[in-house]
């Protein structure tokens, strides 16, 4: 029988796992008819989660999730509220179950639970391994609950610097200063990664990357995940390039360009949240400037993206051969501009959808899937005017 385990996080910081914490306390077990769906039912015991400073100290409930048997795992327990995890402590402790179940001879889990989404699959990609293995559609799958996940965990390190190393075959995650770097490829599975894990000859760099190119190295590891080098990159400065605003300067994105990223943005989330995400975009300022170490920062209603990517797309731009050539990496940089932007952006349209009334709320969550027409054309302007901006009144050869 477990009586307690602790864990720690990439930050440094500990969560401890309190067995047979009490009686089902879930959000939908007073009102079942809360959730539609399938697999949201309540759990008769929880186990809790708790974040402190040092090895098993309980200073912050954290959430609770299904009771489990640790010395027989036999699923993968539902948790109540992702959201109020650390970075990084849900896969500790999923990968925490995924030694056991290896430990113990499991060949396989599965996960019953609701809300089978995108977050979770990440993070269950990090210490199992997916089955069936040559499933076109995965994510897919997962939110049919067709998917069983085989054990296959992860070996970590920290170094003396609070570097935190994710191993597994190669290294596959960093976390350094806050900034968490990743592998693109994971089973197969294809993520967003703008700040990137890579490898070169004798060992992985962890790098910006943008416009599938790196844009600054910052960290440089051994093969064996043993931290080498921290690269000074000068705060990512860009490189030199002629701007009304200077090198250093900060400018504002052309109207057009914020309408196509919040456009992108809501194309790609829960239909409910596209009108959210377009009326936040509207109270936000997007804007060109220094960005310390990474490609985008948010401060209040201000989102910057780094001049470095900026630089880039002129470089970029400027070298295309055609027309076509330019508005094809204008598409492709509207894109990572949205992913940058799309958590804040999803985040704050649903805090907006939470402080609605029950009847509004109720209104938003039965909105169908709208039609495209309006985004693709707010697309498309927003594709032209990045490039427009980019080539600074240069011409290019019409496409053929």
């Amino acid at each position: 029988m477990l009586l307690a385990a602790t864990l720690r996080i990439p930050d440094g910081r500990w969560v401890t796992i309190e067995p047979a914490a009490g009686d089902d306390p879930s959000p939908w077990a007073d009102e079942p008819a809360a959730s539609t769906d399938p697999g949201a039912t309540a759990w008769e015991r929880c186990d809790r989660l708790w974040l402190g400073s040092r090895p098993f100290v309980r200073a912050l409930p954290l959430t609770v999730f299904e009771a489990i048997d640790y010395g027989d795992v036999a699923f993968i327990p539902t948790l109540a509220e992702p959201a109020r995890l650390p970075a990084g402590a849900g896969s500790t402790v999923l990968n925490l179950l995924a030694t056991l179940a290896a430990d113990q001879g499991r060949p396989a889990l599965g996960y019953q639970g609701p809300y089978p989404g995108e977050e979770l699959f990440l993070a269950l990609l990090e210490s199992f391994r997916y089955e069936p293995e040559g499933e076109t559609e995965p994510l897919g799958a997962f939110g049919r609950r067709a998917l069983v996940w085989r054990p296959a965990p992860y070996e970590r390190l920290f170094a003396p610097d609070g570097t935190y190393v994710q191993l597994r075959g190669r290294v596959e995650k960093v976390v350094s200063g806050g900034r968490t770097y990743v592998r693109p490829d994971w089973q197969g599975v294809r993520r967003h990664a703008p700040r990137r894990v890579r490898d070169v000859e004798g060992g992985v760099v962890c790098s910006l990357w943008a416009l599938d190119s790196a844009v600054a190295d910052h960290i440089i590891l051994g093969g064996d995940g043993e931290a080498l080098r921290t690269l000074d990159t000068g705060g990512d400065r860009p490189r030199t390039y002629d701007t009304a605003a200077g090198v250093t300067g900060v400018r504002p994105l052309a109207p057009a360009v914020a309408e196509g990223i919040a456009a992108v943005v809501a194309a790609a989330s829960a239909a409910p949240l596209a009108g959210a995400i377009v009326t936040e975009s509207e109270r936000m300022r997007f804007e060109w400037g220094p960005v310390v170490r990474d490609l985008v920062a948010v401060a209040g209603d201000d989102v910057r993206f780094s001049s470095a990517l900026d630089a880039l797309g002129v470089e970029r731009t400027a070298a295309a051969r055609t027309r076509a050539d330019a508005l094809e990496l204008g598409l492709v940089a509207l894109t990572e501009l949205a992913s940058l932007a799309g958590d804040t952006l999803r985040a704050r349209a649903q805090a907006r959808l939470l402080a609605l009334p029950d009847a509004a709320q109720a209104a938003a969550l039965s909105t169908m899937p709208h039609e495209g027409g309006t985004d693709a054309r707010l697309i498309v302007r927003a594709v032209e005017t990045l490039v427009e901006g980019w080539l600074g009144g240069s011409r290019l050869r019409p496409s053929r």
